[in-house]
């Protein structure tokens, strides 16, 4: 983390949602451009900065009616992000640091109602791939391997919500995979 990352993340309490950058703000649109970088995810759990920005980044999720919240939609450029397993009961909140897509389906969906954070009053139907393998280490860094899948609102989306987050990391926003 950067010193202007670790202000950013200072400039609260566990409380305090962050700013959510926008894509119709220059400065925001270039930095939601960048890819991120790894961490090192070695004593992540205890590390009290890590820990207050994955606070802070739960609570901007909560605040803004999110189903995920990637690292730089709040001016962190590192490769972390939140989603919701809509899969699971009670609709956990799960962490995902150093997040890799290790296989996918070769099929592609058009995922109906794609929305972000970042880029208001705009929603659209994106590509994306029925299924996902990932890996990521959690909060603790415990690592964890799993397939993901789900291709509807009105049912399970939670492999599509991990794209959509992923995809933030790497610069890209759904509005890049509009299908035709």
């Amino acid at each position: 983390m950067t010193a202007k990352e670790q202000e950013i993340v200072n400039a609260g309490d566990v409380n305090t949602p962050f700013r959510v950058l926008q894509t119709d703000n220059i400065d925001d649109s270039l930095f939601l451009r960048k890819k991120s970088i790894n961490i090192d995810i070695k004593n992540i759990a205890e590390d009290v900065h890590w820990q207050l920005f994955i606070q802070r980044l739960k609570r901007t999720m909560e605040m803004e009616f999110g189903v995920g919240i990637a690292a730089p939609q709040v001016g962190v450029g590192c490769n972390l992000f939140l989603f919701t397993r809509i899969d699971k009961p009670g609709l956990p909140v799960v962490v995902a640091v150093n997040p890799k897509i290790v296989d996918h389906s070769q099929e592609t969906i058009c995922f109906e109602g794609d929305g972000c954070l970042s880029i208001p009053n705009t929603s659209g139907t994106s590509r994306r791939y029925a299924w996902i393998d990932v890996e990521y280490y959690n909060e603790k860094g415990e690592f964890i391997k799993e397939r993901l899948s789900g291709s509807s609102r009105k049912g399970d989306f939670t492999g599509i919500v991990f794209q959509h987050e992923f995809d933030h990391l790497h610069g890209v926003l759904f509005t890049d995979k509009l299908c035709d």
